[in-house]
């Protein structure tokens, strides 16, 4: 930041938004690689509909609806695992990368059903605050 004069901003470290915001900037980032929880209780990845498993070694203390990867990892067991995963919000993934999940760009399935009703979500605050 400070090469491009970018201003160093930041919230105080005890901002209940502190954390939220990191989250938010890395999905930022990982906007192509979310995982959602399905109505089964497995993981799949959004456009390609995988199925993956948690790797062992990830800190989430719960089963996050939404999360983002930064590797996908297949073994020897044929087991395709997810590595360094954060919990994210499925309202955040319409509002930072629409132009990724934009309905048309997804087969009838169950990520593009729980889109729809994220952009409907969406629409619906747009009218409560106006």
């Amino acid at each position: 930041m400070n090469r491009f004069n970018l201003k160093l901003c930041s919230k105080d470290f005890n901002s209940r938004d502190y954390y939220t915001n990191i989250r938010k900037a890395l999905l930022a980032g990982y906007f192509m690689q979310v995982a959602y929880l399905d109505n089964s209780g497995h993981y799949l990845t959004m456009k390609e509909n995988l199925v993956v498993n948690l790797h062992p070694s990830n800190c989430l203390d719960h089963k996050a609806k939404w999360v983002i990867y930064n590797e996908c990892v297949l073994t020897n067991k044929k087991k395709t695992f997810i590595r360094t995963v954060t919990d994210v919000r499925g309202e955040w993934l319409v509002g930072i990368a629409p132009h990724y999940y934009d309905l048309d760009n997804f087969p009838q399935c169950e990520a593009k059903q729980l889109l729809e009703k994220l952009y409907k979500k969406k629409e619906q605050h747009k009218r409560l605050i106006r």
